[in-house]
């Protein structure tokens, strides 16, 4: 299913990054007086009872002439040009200034639904400052406050007026789908095609294609398998290819609809930060994943691939059991590695594992490393059961969950992996107190 995407706008210092951490529930954007500190756009899921979202924060916009204005003023454009609606916020205390109009007629260009969420509404005196706002042009006028959580369920109710509910099942069909992803120019694309232009593999001559991301069914040995490729750019014009954040928005796109997430890195150039924030939606999202070392072909010493393994282990800790592959999409060199490794990871992601195997590593696992007492208190693990897959879930039923340290439960997931193989697949461990709390 392809979630609703929503995109927060408005001038500078008028709470955006407030109000986009009280949607997503988690501290993402930096909040400070200052002006202008959100400068690239950032994404969040949102989940409202029975809604998700993806929610976008932008910088703010303004019309002065200062350094990033014009940058920030392109990546509204683009987060806008992406969205099925648009939250206006602006300034409840100050009032309307010059940007505020600026950014109504970029609105009223877009043809988009947008809401004007009154922001620091924080007390009953200012309410009738709203009527202010009316001159803006817009039906839906909302007062909030996202540092005192005033008004956030109607601004949401209002979001998803007109959202599908989201099913627990929601699935299409039983192919493998994996997403290409990466950030711009690693070589998404021609991996892709290099992928279907294998002998063993035949493409299907339907093809689907959702807003920026391409679908192309292919059978690779008698399977059954979707290529999501997010290289095709919706926008034409070099400004949006050279925006580098933009690939994001696509990634997390592409992410939703995959059970398996090919991460590209390009060896030419290494490992940069970007790559990390994108492998980090993957993660986030639960999906199975293989990393990708492309245009392998462009390294001297072929044979150095310990070397880059080992680099990549420092640089993505996060992602240690993921397996890597190197290959060249230009060449085709390595290229039949890639599809072993996409079919093992999503075998392991709906991996299930019995019920006393589990409970005897557990046990086994307790003997060998006790949980250490806090307060002269322990904790105590009575019985363990795995309770979900893609990704694997295990719930651990204890005396008491807040005695869990998080050195504990990393060393309970790496007894677990050392015990049934999960290469690829992140697990999710969950603590239940024994009277189910």
């Amino acid at each position: 299913m392809k979630l609703n995407t929503v995109a927060l706008v408005g001038r500078p210092n008028v709470g955006k990054s407030t109000v986009f951490n009280r949607l997503v529930g988690k501290k993402i954007s930096i909040i400070e007086d200052t002006p202008g500190v959100t400068r690239d756009r950032i994404y969040g899921d949102v989940v409202y009872n029975d809604y998700k979202f993806h929610l976008i924060d932008t910088g703010g916009i303004d019309v002065s002439k200062e350094l990033f204005n014009d940058e920030i003023k392109i990546q509204a454009n683009i987060a806008i040009d992406e969205s099925d609606i648009v939250v206006f916020i602006v300034d409840g205390k100050e009032g309307l200034n010059q940007n505020d109009y600026v950014i109504r007629d970029i609105l009223k260009k877009s043809g988009k639904k947008v809401i004007v969420a009154v922001n620091k509404i924080d007390n009953p005196k200012r309410f009738d400052n709203i009527y202010e706002y009316y001159e803006l042009g817009f039906d839906n006028i909302i007062p909030i406050s996202g540092e005192h959580n005033i008004g956030i369920g109607e601004l949401l109710d209002e979001i998803t007026a007109d959202f599908k509910k989201v099913e627990e099942n929601d699935v299409d069909d039983d192919r493998i789908k994996f997403c290409i992803i990466g950030r711009p120019n690693v070589g998404k694309s021609s991996l892709v095609n290099a992928l279907l232009n294998e002998e063993k593999a035949i493409v299907s001559n339907i093809a689907g294609t959702t807003r920026d991301a391409v679908d192309t069914p292919f059978t690779y040995e008698k399977k059954e398998y979707v290529a999501i490729d997010t290289a095709g750019i919706r926008k034409s014009g070099k400004i949006y290819e050279n925006i580098e954040k933009y690939s994001v928005l696509r990634a997390m796109k592409a992410i939703e609809r995959s059970n398996v997430c090919v991460i590209v890195i390009n060896a030419e150039e290494g490992i940069i930060e970007h790559d990390k924030h994108i492998a980090g939606y993957a993660l986030e999202s639960g999906k199975a994943m293989v990393l990708v070392v492309n245009k392998w072909d462009t390294v001297q010493d072929k044979n150095d691939i310990k070397t880059f393994t080992k680099l990549i282990k420092e640089e993505f800790k996060f992602l240690s059991y993921v397996p890597i592959v190197f290959l060249s999409a230009k060449t085709k060199k390595r290229i039949h590695t890639l599809m072993p490794e996409i079919n093992k990871v999503y075998e392991n992601s709906k991996k299930e594992i019995k019920t006393s195997l589990l409970n005897d590593v557990i046990r086994d696992a307790v003997l060998l490393n006790a949980p250490p007492s806090y307060k002269g208190r322990r904790l105590k693990i009575y019985f363990t059961s795995q309770t979900g897959t893609m990704p694997p879930k295990f719930t651990f039923n204890v005396n008491s969950k807040g005695l869990v340290h998080f050195s504990y439960e990393r060393y309970l997931e790496n007894k677990i992996r050392e015990s049934f193989d999960f290469e690829g697949t992140p697990i999710e461990l969950q603590f239940k107190n024994k009277n189910g709390e």
